[in-house]
């Protein structure tokens, strides 16, 4: 039996999240281990395990594998969640490359100053709003479709729904104006392996505290 993909990156979501959505979608077990201090990391550095010296790193199919979004390709491609033909792909990288620079905004807001991360925070729900939210509800509209691209589950409809809840984490009310992304809310989040993952107790990851900012501050040193 092939191993379980081996994932190595902070104790939270950061950078890693879209990752475990991606894994945790297409029905994968996966295997954490948690930097906590900074040997550790410069360990991995100095194994020459980071191609950059930054984490991710995933482990899978005899790879070590760096950078984000080349990971979430990989795994997209390998999981068949990446489109049936070279059209469906772009797409389904435009629109998951486009969530994912709205969740960035999030990501990097909880190491900013408290007045700046409010700022930064409200800012991102007021691009969700006017930005990016309303493009997906024009794609859906225009459609007719349960999903993003091909009317099929893919690597897009696991990144918006990440997005949209997360979003929602801020602003509860940040779908008010956007009735069939409420109903494409209900319907991935319905799906088996995804409804597992959203349960207490998987290894989803809560929104980052400040013991979470500490530990990170301390491993990269910023």
């Amino acid at each position: 039996m092939a191993a379980k993909p081996k994932l190595w990156y902070f104790h939270g979501r950061g950078r890693m999240e879209s990752i475990r959505w991606l894994l945790a979608a297409a029905g994968v077990e996966f295997e954490e281990e948690f930097l906590e201090t900074r040997e550790q990391y410069e360990k991995l550095q100095k194994d020459g395990r980071l191609l950059f010296g930054q984490v991710p790193l995933v482990e899978i199919d005899g790879m070590e594998l760096t950078q984000t979004r080349a990971i979430l390709s990989y795994l997209a491609v390998k999981y068949n969640l990446h489109g049936k033909d070279m059209k469906e792909t772009v797409r389904i990288d435009t629109y998951a490359d486009g969530t994912l620079d709205l969740m960035l905004m999030v990501a990097l807001a909880a190491f900013k100053p408290p007045e700046e991360k409010e700022e930064s925070l409200a800012l991102a729900v007021k691009k969700a709003k006017t930005r990016y939210f309303p493009v997906f509800e024009k794609i859906l509209k225009d459609h007719g479709e349960d999903f993003l691209v091909g009317n099929k589950f893919s690597w897009a409809d696991i990144q918006l729904l990440e997005a949209i809840l997360t979003m929602e984490e801020l602003d509860a009310s940040v779908l008010s104006d956007f009735p069939l992304l409420k109903e494409f809310k209900t319907r991935i989040s319905n799906i088996p392996t995804i409804k597992k993952f959203l349960q207490p107790g998987s290894q989803r990851k809560p929104p980052p505290d400040s013991h979470y900012v500490e530990v990170v501050r301390n491993i990269l040193q910023f």
